[in-house]
């Protein structure tokens, strides 16, 4: 039998969720939220359609003692709703700053999750980051309405390839620092 390494990323909870580390147990949601096409064209990295092994590779990835991003899986099993309905990450950058990164499953929309999630790992900043960035695309004025109400700043206009896109797409970046 083997054991999953034991990881160094704090749980953090809020009114409605637990944000864990990713379990292998996990796979199955990830794997079936991030099969939908709207979930994929609302990230950088999510292919679509989704590879056979992606999901794996990915929850592999982020167990890895070495990984650049934590992420977190959002378990709503307290509320009632389904043990993983997103992730919400923090991927390492230089100079003490990352980039938060979420994404919530279709079904779990218009509630409140990214707000709540986003809010509660800015507030507990477990990387003791002196900034955290993050981006959104220009046509998810959603993802810019969750990210001001957390207190980040609009620094300006830039682009990102989505992989589900094959194409550069506009974004918006904003900024939150601590110090």
């Amino acid at each position: 039998m083997k054991l999953d390494a034991i990881t160094t990323q704090p749980v953090v909870e809020t009114a409605r969720f637990v944000l864990r580390p990713l379990r292998r147990s996990d796979q199955g949601l990830i794997e079936f939220y991030t099969k939908d096409e709207r979930v994929a064209r609302q990230t950088t990295t999510i292919p679509h359609p989704l590879p056979p092994g992606a999901t794996e590779t990915f929850i592999n990835r982020c167990l890895s003692v070495e990984r650049e991003e934590d992420v977190w899986a959002i378990d709503a099993s307290a509320a009632g709703w389904s043990e993983v309905v997103g992730l919400v990450s923090l991927e390492r950058l230089s100079r003490n700053q990352s980039e938060l990164g979420y994404w919530v499953a279709p079904a779990f929309w218009n509630q409140g999750v990214a707000s709540e999630v986003s809010a509660a790992i800015i507030e507990a900043n477990p990387m003791e980051n002196d900034t955290i960035f993050a981006a959104v695309f220009q046509d998810n004025p959603a993802s810019a309405r969750v990210l001001t109400n957390c207190g980040f700043g609009y620094v300006g206009d830039a682009e990102a390839f989505s992989v589900a896109r094959n194409a550069k797409v506009a974004t918006w970046t904003y900024i939150r620092k601590f110090t």
